[in-house]
């Protein structure tokens, strides 16, 4: 079995030599989806594992009270040049010091948290009536051209863009959130997008399987990932989720 992505430290601690395309070429969130989660104004947000703080602005835009967690010196200056607050450190070594949110956000995020400290450690940190939003960006190619992409990309040990989880980790991830006594209510929203030859690779290297290939390796993918292209670009849809979680009401005969 693999190990957890959140165990590869290297790729983890990757995003910091990014930092700048991250920001630039990262996909934002529908709003669609963030006005499923800023309900109304002043709402108290802690978004964890925030990077640039793309997630943050949106829930700050939308009227959210926004506190970003975030390990990495390059992603939390970016953010904090956004106007949000960032407090520096991992999920699981950041000290509440008491306080709680109404909302706990992870855009693109959770997969790089140990789930067996998050979860509990999330329980604490929420409200009465508090939520918690694990949301993705899952861009893919169109049918297409995806299939030439992931074939030279596997060449390489490699995915394309993380265009989606995938039904076996929802589903695995599904069943982490029920252990730890949370219900989700899923959200997608999709969206049609198309990306430049140039926009949809530098996109690409932006993902941490890519940026820590050998340099020799990055310059030689890209360029024929480049080739295969070509100037008509890249259609692709977005089918952005948000598992948006709220605490079971567990009794003492449902826990059998």
């Amino acid at each position: 079995m693999a190990e957890p992505v959140f165990t590869d430290r290297r790729r983890a601690e990757s995003f910091g030599s990014v930092a700048d395309d991250y920001d630039r070429y990262r996909p934002r969130y529908p709003q669609a989806l963030i006005a499923r989660l800023v309900t109304s104004p002043g709402l108290c947000v802690l978004d964890v594992g925030a990077g640039t703080g793309i997630s943050s602005a949106q829930l700050a835009a939308a009227g959210a009270d926004v506190l970003a967690v975030e390990p990495d010196e390059q992603m939390a200056a970016r953010c904090l040049a956004k106007g949000i607050p960032v407090e520096r450190n991992t999920f699981e070594q950041w000290p509440p010091r008491g306080r709680t949110f109404d909302l706990v956000t992870f855009g693109q995020s959770f997969h790089w948290v140990d789930p067996d400290v998050a979860l509990p450690k999330l329980a604490s940190l929420l409200n009465p009536g508090g939520r918690l939003a694990l949301m993705w960006n899952r861009i893919t190619a169109s049918d297409s051209t995806r299939r030439g992409l992931e074939r030279i990309s596997a060449e390489y040990g490699v995915t394309t863009p993380a265009s989606t989880s995938g039904n076996n980790a929802e589903t695995a991830l599904q069943a982490l959130l029920r252990r730890a006594e949370f219900t989700a209510e899923r959200v997608e929203v999709s969206e049609h997008l198309h990306y430049s030859s140039e926009d949809w690779l530098n996109l690409l290297f932006t993902h941490s399987n890519h940026v820590v290939l050998e340099p020799a390796a990055k310059t030689e993918l890209r360029r024929r990932l480049g080739d295969l292209i070509g100037d008509d670009g890249v259609s692709a849809t977005n089918d952005a989720l948000a598992l948006i979680c709220a605490r079971s009401e567990v009794t003492p005969a449902s826990r059998g």
